[in-house]
């Protein structure tokens, strides 16, 4: 497999200046990051279907991996709830060795296929369901397995490998390829493959929470309001977003009880049931509830 091999060009690497071992890491990086461009389509074409399968009705995005991979996985996971302030009972994390692998290598646990199939199935995962399977090789059992079975169960599967032709990507409905070949530190996957991951699944997950209506304007409107600097991104969002001034738009924060978007509303004009009615009736859609605002006069 590619990201097995050894490369000569590394072969003495032990033996280089550290400046020199560093620059040539950081050169690998980027490389790790281009290797993300040919497969755009790809993610956008997973992000728009796990979007449609989500909006249906209270679907969860279920994440499953072991190791570097799945531990980048969980990364990206428990940044939804502060961030699109998704719900923590529509996350769920299928982690070869459970949660104590999230701070301890738990490797031996990747070779667990029928724990990858449990795991789902345990999560009575099934039809408007997303699962994103997470395995550099493309071949961890536990992780192919738990597709395999999320398939079976109907739902939507999204498989994140960085070799071809591998049975994590046969698998998914929807495989993304993340070519980054050899690794500096030969089989280390935790730099080149894990970096092109993170990056995959935050346009992955990013471009979900957009089509979701979860950004408006470029702003992070259902950011979860949980602390001093956060109440004061949400004060200014709704100043921006509904044209008020500081104060007005603080006021309009408290009446919503820390909702963005009602806030905004609020800050518009709109009486408080009006609003919490429009977003409800828009599937939660800023954009289009002001819009339909607008057109009802």
């Amino acid at each position: 497999m590619p990201t097995e091999k050894v490369s000569s060009r590394y072969a003495d690497l032990d033996l280089w200046p550290t400046h020199d071992a560093v620059a040539a890491m950081f050169e690998a990086q980027l490389a790790a990051a281009a290797a993300i461009k040919p497969q755009v389509a790809a993610i956008a074409a997973a992000a728009e279907a796990a979007a449609i399968a989500l909006r249906s009705g209270r679907g969860r995005i279920v994440y499953a991996g072991a190791g570097t991979s799945g531990r980048v996985a969980v990364q990206d996971g428990v940044e939804l709830g502060p961030t699109y302030d998704w719900p923590a009972d529509r996350l769920v994390y299928a982690l070869a060795g459970g949660e104590k692998a999230i701070v301890a290598s738990a490797e031996n646990a990747e070779d667990d296929a029928r724990g990858g199939a449990a795991a789902v199935q345990a999560a009575s995962v099934g039809a408007g369901d997303v699962v994103i399977g997470v395995a550099a090789s493309g071949t961890t059992p536990y992780t192919v397995a738990a597709i395999e079975a999320a398939e079976a169960a109907g739902a939507l599967t999204i498989g994140v490998a960085s070799n071809p032709g591998t049975p994590l990507l046969a698998a998914a409905r929807y495989p993304i390829l993340l070519d980054t070949g050899a690794e500096v530190v030969a089989g280390s996957t935790r730099m080149k493959a894990g970096t092109a991951q993170k990056i995959a699944l935050n346009l992955l997950s990013t471009a979900i929470m957009l089509r979701l209506g979860r950004v408006y304007q470029g702003l992070m409107v259902n950011m979860r309001v949980s602390n001093h600097k956060l109440r004061e991104r949400a004060i200014g969002m709704v100043d921006q977003l509904g044209g008020v001034e500081r104060e007005a738009a603080e006021a309009a924060l408290d009446a919503a009880g820390g909702d963005i978007k009602v806030a905004v509303l609020l800050a518009r004009g709109v009486p408080l049931e009006t609003a919490r009615a429009a977003l409800a009736d828009n599937a939660d859609n800023l954009r289009t509830a002001l819009t339909r605002l607008s057109e009802a006069g």
